[in-house]
C-alpha cells in the first residue's frame, strides 16, 4: 500500500482535492466535537473555580480556615480523583466504548457537584471533590479520542484542539462565575454546584449521538460504523475509509483481543509511542502552565501588586489570553504541524520564563519594584501567549493519534494519568519551592525544564500532521525495528506536510 492510496494522506487528497474537508465544512462532525468537548469545559471549570470558592469555604468552615492541610486537601482531592479516573478511563473506553465512558463521566461529575453544593462539613466536600475529579479524569481521556476517531485526518488536529479550547474556556468561565456569585448567599455552593449544569447538558446530548465509528468497526459492528461514517464523508471517500477500517480491523484480529496495562511495555513500537505521548503530557505540566493558572493572582501579588481586585482582574486577563491563544492553535496545528508548533511554543515559553525570572531577581534588589512588577506581568502574559497555541493543544492531539486502535484507550488513559500526576506535583510544590529558593529561581528551574522539553520533542516526537492512524503506526514500527524506504517516505511526508 502506498501513501497516495491511503485515505487522508496528502498524496491521496492532492489527487482528489474535492474530498478534502475544512474545519467548518461538516456541521455533523463539528457538532460531535463540541458536544464531546463539554468534557473539556468541565475539566477547565473545575481547575479554575476552586481558587475563588476556597476563600468563602474558609469563611463557612472554621476547621478549614484553621488548617492549611484541609485547604490543600480540598484543592488537591480533585486531582487525586482525576488520576484515578484517567487511569481507569482508558480501560473503560476500550471495553465499553467512548460514548458510555462519556455518559459515566457525566453521571459521576454531576453527583460530585451536587454533593459539594450540599456539603454540611468539609469532609463531605472533599468526597464531592474526589467524585468530580474522577469524572474529569475519565473525560480527559475520552473526549480527545472520541473526537479524533470521528475526524477526517486533514482536520483532526484542529478538532481535537477544540477540546483544549473548551478547557481554557472553562477556566475563563470559572473566573467569571466566581465574580458573579461573590455577593450571592451560599456563594461557594453556587460556584461549585453550577458545574452540574454542563454535565447534565452533555449527558442529554450524548444520548442522541453515536459511538465512535472506529470503535464500532473494531468491535465488529460494521453496519452502525458505516451509518456514522456516511454522515461524515461523501460516497467516494466513504468507500475508501471503509476499506481502510476493514484492513485495520483484520490487523487487529491477528492480535490478541484483550490488552492489559503491562502489554504497553512488551512491544517496542508501543513503548516508543507511549514514551513520546506521556513525555509530552509530563512536559506540558512541568513547564509550569498550571502554576500560572492556579497561582496567577499570587504571582501578580508577588510582583508587588497587593490589591486583591487588581490581582483577580489581571488573572482574568491571563485566562482570556489562554483561551484566545488556543483558538490560534486550532488553526496552526493542521497548517504548521504538531512538532513545529510545539518547538515554537516552547521557545517562546523559555524566553518568557527567563523574563519572569529576571524581573523577580532584579525587582527584589531594586527600589523601582513597580517597574519590575509590570515586567513580571508582561512576562506572565507572554508565557500564556506562547504556551496556549502550542504546548496547550499539541500533547492532547498527539496522544489521540499516535497509538494503534488496540492500545488507544489504555495508552491514552496512562498518558493522561501522567499529566494529572505531574499537575499534582507542580500544584503542590510551586509555593514551597518559591519559599525555599525564591520566585526568580523557581521560574529559572521551569525554564531549564522547558529546554529539556525542546530536546525531547526534537528527538522523540514525530510529525503526525495529515497522517492516517495506519501511517502513524507504521512510523513507530520502523523506528522500533529499523528504517526502510517506506518509513523514510512516511517521515518525509510528515515533514513535507508541516
Amino acid at each position: 500500500m502506498t501513501i497516495e492510496s491511503i485515505p487522508g494522506s496528502s498524496g491521496y487528497l492532492d489527487a482528489f482535492p474535492e474530498r478534502r474537508m475544512s474545519y467548518f465544512s461538516n456541521a455533523y462532525v463539528l457538532g460531535l466535537t463540541v458536544v464531546a468537548g463539554i468534557g473539556g469545559l468541565l475539566f477547565g471549570y473545575d481547575t479554575g473555580v476552586i481558587s475563588g470558592a476556597l476563600l468563602y469555604i474558609k469563611d463557612d468552615f472554621e476547621a478549614v480556615n484553621q488548617s492549611s492541610f484541609l485547604q490543600e486537601t480540598i484543592v488537591s482531592m480533585a486531582l487525586v480523583g482525576a488520576i484515578v479516573g484517567a487511569a481507569s478511563g482508558g480501560w473503560i473506553n476500550d471495553a465499553y466504548g467512548r460514548k458510555k465512558a462519556t455518559l459515566l463521566a457525566d453521571v459521576v461529575f454531576t453527583a460530585g457537584a451536587l454533593i459539594m453544593a450540599a456539603a454540611p462539613d468539609p469532609y463531605v466536600l472533599i468526597l464531592g471533590r474526589l467524585l468530580v475529579g474522577f469524572g474529569v479524569g475519565i473525560a480527559s481521556v475520552t473526549a480527545p479520542v472520541y473526537i479524533a476517531e470521528a475526524s477526517p485526518s486533514e482536520v483532526r488536529g484542529g478538532l481535537v484542539s477544540t477540546n483544549v479550547l473548551m478547557i481554557t474556556g472553562g477556566q475563563f468561565l470559572s473566573y467569571l462565575v466566581n465574580l458573579a456569585f461573590t455577593e450571592v448567599p451560599g456563594t461557594w455552593r453556587w460556584m461549585l454546584g453550577v458545574s452540574a449544569v454542563p454535565a447534565i447538558i452533555q449527558f442529554t446530548l450524548m444520548l442522541f449521538l453515536p459511538e465512535s465509528p472506529r470503535w464500532l468497526f473494531m468491535k465488529g459492528d460494521q453496519d452502525k460504523a458505516i451509518a456514522v461514517l456516511s454522515r461524515i464523508y461523501d460516497i467516494a471517500r466513504l468507500e475508501d475509509e471503509i476499506d481502510h477500517l476493514s484492513n485495520a480491523a483484520e490487523e487487529e484480529k491477528r492480535k490478541k483481543n484483550t490488552v492489559r496495562y503491562l502489554d504497553v511495555f512488551k512491544t517496542k513500537e508501543i513503548r516508543l509511542a507511549f514514551f513520546a505521548g506521556a513525555g509530552l503530557q509530563a512536559f506540558q505540566q512541568f513547564t509550569g502552565i498550571n502554576t500560572v493558572m492556579y497561582y496567577s493572582p499570587t504571582i501578580v501579588q508577588m510582583a508587588g501588586f497587593k490589591s486583591n481586585k487588581l490581582a483577580l482582574l489581571l488573572s482574568l486577563a491571563v485566562a482570556a489570553t489562554n483561551a484566545a491563544g488556543t483558538i490560534v492553535g486550532i488553526y496552526l496545528i493542521d497548517h504548521f504541524g504538531r512538532k513545529k508548533l510545539a518547538l515554537s511554543s516552547l521557545s517562546g515559553v523559555i524566553v518568557s520564563l527567563f523574563l519572569l525570572s529576571w524581573s523577580f531577581f532584579t525587582g527584589s534588589s531594586s527600589s523601582s519594584n513597580g517597574v519590575y512588577g509590570w515586567i513580571a506581568v508582561i512576562g506572565l502574559a507572554l508565557y500564556i501567549a506562547f504556551f496556549s497555541p502550542g504546548m496547550g493543544p499539541v500533547p492532547w492531539t498527539v496522544n489521540s493519534e499516535v497509538y494503534p486502535e488496540q492500545y488507544r484507550g489504555i495508552c491514552g488513559g496512562m498518558s493522561a494519568t501522567v499529566n494529572w500526576i505531574s499537575n499534582l506535583i507542580v500544584a503542590q510544590s510551586f509555593l514551597s519551592v518559591a519559599d525555599t529558593v525564591g520566585t526568580g529561581a523557581t521560574f529559572l528551574i521551569l525554564a531549564g525544564i522547558a529546554v529539556l522539553a525542546v530536546v525531547f520533542v526534537m528527538v522523540y516526537v514525530p510529525e503526525t500532521k495529515g497522517l492516517t492512524f495506519l501511517e502513524v503506526e507504521q512510523i513507530w514500527k520502523e523506528r522500533a525495528w529499523g528504517s526502510s524506504s517506506n518509513t523514510e517516505s512516511l517521515l518525509e511526508h510528515g515533514e513535507r506536510s508541516s
